[in-house]
């Protein structure tokens, strides 16, 4: 039987991103992971994150930042949000007064999912204090003063802590019976890269409309773009099934004619996928031997992006605490040692879980006096520099704690 400190399910961003906050304490990490992850450097993929300035200093901070090529890291500078048919509007830019005074040179970075995590497994896999295993488990027993894993290779792996990093479909949530609470968005995303026919201007551009929410995400090629448009099912099926010509139309008229005639890029392997929307909050984020980080614990609608930034703001939290407790020469598993990191992230995704849905609903229908909220909103907050800076520094994470 094999012994470790600690032992991640799951060799995703978020998981490899605690293994790598970890890379200088005083415990041995295993990784269990199905397979390495497909990487392709020269096929462009549909799935992309906006990193916020807190991911991007912890990326730097454990090495991983310079593993990622810096014509694959797309840094924007604006933020255009619009309502269809509409006076709504919010812009932010980082000539402004506001964005100055925080001192960055840009909002955030578009970077393809698979170009995070190969960087990532570059820095954990030259880490003494890691062993990663490719082998998918079986069975978790936990005991008073252990976690016992049991693969599909045969081997058995006793552990202190157990952290599932596992996705949405958490297998380790469903082996501790830890309840979920779900609700369906009743849309569906639809991603895929476009190009442009003007200028994208390095802004990060998301329109509403009472029946969708249309994201551009701008490439380091002016005309490229990464979309993310939320739908009702049966239209994002429509539209991933339907031929390039009449997608094309359908998107240039959903953005407004914003950046000329939308094309569909036709680089890819697989250029449209759809992917069903749902809200998910686990009632435990933690348990004795056991915790949850990332989509295990929680997803949220992607409409402002924050996704694995929110994943990455877990493993900063639970480096944080597992840091402190050895250092304290407490026990990292016992669930009283881990009621803190469970207090903290758990505010933290009520708080956006419960905004994105208020957004979500706030922008739906076409009802007048909706319409006319969201108008008046929306244009007192663009004129108004301390609400601005506030939002601002939500979206590009300044509001959480640095590693």
């Amino acid at each position: 039987m094999k012994s470790s400190d600690i032992t991640i399910i799951g060799g995703g961003m978020v998981g490899l991103a605690l293994a790598a906050l970890l890379k200088e304490a005083r415990c041995k990490i295993t990784i269990i992971e199905r397979a390495l992850p497909f990487f392709e450097p020269n096929l462009l993929t549909n799935r992309v994150s906006a990193i916020n300035f807190t991911s991007q200093k912890m990326l730097e901070n454990v090495g991983a930042w310079q593993n990622i090529p810096e014509n694959k890291r797309s840094p924007y500078s604006k933020m255009h949000v619009w309502e269809k048919d509409s006076f709504a509007k919010i812009e932010f830019d980082n000539n402004s007064a506001e964005i100055k005074s925080l001192g960055l040179e840009q909002l955030g970075f578009i970077i393809e999912n698979q170009h995070i995590q190969q960087a990532l497994w570059q820095q954990v896999s030259t880490q003494d204090n890691v062993d990663i295993i490719l082998a998918t488990p079986k069975n978790l027993a936990i005991n008073e003063s252990s976690a016992f894993l049991t693969l599909d290779n045969g081997e058995t792996i006793s552990s202190k802590l157990i952290i599932g990093a596992d996705g949405a479909n958490s297998w380790v949530r469903t082996q501790m019976n830890m309840p979920l609470v779900s609700r369906e968005y009743q849309h569906t995303a639809l991603v895929c890269n476009v190009k442009t026919q003007e200028s994208h201007q390095q802004t990060a551009w998301q329109i509403f409309s009472p029946e969708s929410i249309l994201a551009f995400l701008p490439f380091n090629d002016e005309h490229h773009c990464s979309i993310v448009w939320s739908l009702p099912p049966e239209k994002a099926n429509q539209l991933v099934n339907c031929d390039e010509s009449e997608f094309n139309k359908a998107l240039t008229i959903a953005f407004d004619n914003k950046l000329g005639l939308c094309e569909l890029a036709t680089d890819l392997q697989n250029p449209r996928g759809i992917y069903p929307l749902t809200a998910r909050y686990c009632r435990d984020f933690a348990k004795n031997r056991v915790a949850l980080i990332g989509d295990a614990a929680h997803t949220i609608h992607p409409l402002a992006g924050l996704g694995v930034n929110l994943g990455f703001a877990d493993a900063i939290e639970m480096a944080k605490q597992i840091q402190a407790n050895l250092e304290q020469g407490m026990d990292i598993g016992e669930y009283r040692h881990l009621r803190e990191y469970e207090r903290i992230r758990k505010v933290e995704a009520v708080k956006l879980l419960g905004a994105m849905g208020v957004l979500k609903e706030l922008f739906s229908g076409n009802n007048p006096m909706k319409k006319l909220l969201r108008g008046m909103g929306l244009s007192l907050t663009n004129q108004l520099p301390i609400v601005k800076n506030s939002l601002i520094k939500q979206a590009i994470g300044l509001s959480i704690s640095e590693t």
